[in-house]
């Protein structure tokens, strides 16, 4: 469509606001679209997801082309033996 865009990668603060409820992917790296509106409104983000606009609780880690540009973690371990990892992330504000 000739729309530039954008892959975002990032967290959700982990507790809703009073009322409103928990977005999907809040426990967990999550990411959202930006496309590129023109020189008045620039980038704009989109979540998907929650059907919503990035606000304030959306925290962006990097832009990418899609998610092998910017994944949160990559690595590779040798060893022997049965290994486990778990990984947990709470975001809350300052």
């Amino acid at each position: 469509m000739g729309i530039p865009a954008r892959y975002v990668s990032g967290y959700l603060e982990t507790l809703p606001p009073p009322g409103k409820p928990k977005l999907v992917g809040a426990d967990a790296s999550h990411a959202w679209v930006s496309v590129w509106c023109g020189p008045v409104h620039q980038w704009q983000d989109l979540d998907p997801t929650n059907r919503c606009r990035p606000q304030e609780r959306h925290i962006t880690v990097a832009f990418g082309r899609d998610f092998a540009d910017v994944s949160p973690l990559r690595g590779v371990v040798y060893g022997s033996g049965e290994q486990s990892l778990k990984v947990a992330v709470d975001v809350t504000p300052r």
